[in-house]
């Protein structure tokens, strides 16, 4: 399954959901698919800065495919994370350069955050894609 395979299986999923306060509680219980982050990995350096709580992100390059971890100190944040970590983990940091997140405007995600937690996923998908491009060419300061 390809990155927009995944996306579409949850978009798919999230059109099944009634209403809006449905899709917040399927977020909320996502968290619970985000393995602990080790508390030596939540450094300044894997802290995705501007976002309303803290959240951490770190990737890895194992065999030519990008491995995240994560965490968040609210749930909202973790189940945010569980999902785009679901969609761009083990994938090659060419797939993930070439992908668009087009699964957050589908299913009303960034429509339905308050500013503060908008910014800080759009922050989060920036240090996303910056970490793909070091990665991907590490000699590049």
């Amino acid at each position: 399954m390809n990155i927009n395979d995944t996306q579409d299986e949850i978009i798919e999923h999230f059109s099944m959901l009634p209403d809006w306060h449905s899709k917040y509680e399927y977020l909320l219980d996502m968290e619970d698919c985000l393995p602990v982050m080790d508390a030596a990995l939540k450094t300044d350096e894997s802290l995705v800065h501007g976002c309303n709580s803290k959240a951490w992100i770190q990737a890895e390059l194992q065999d030519g495919k990008l491995k995240f971890t994560a965490d968040g100190e609210t749930a909202i944040a973790r189940g945010i994370l569980a999902l785009i970590i679901k969609i761009l983990d083990n994938r090659t940091p060419d797939e993930i350069l070439a992908s668009e997140l087009y699964f957050i405007d589908s299913i009303g995600l960034m429509e339905n955050l308050s500013m503060t937690r908008a910014q800080g996923l759009e922050h989060l998908i920036e240090k996303i894609y910056a970490l793909t491009k070091q990665l991907q060419n590490p000699t590049d300061p």
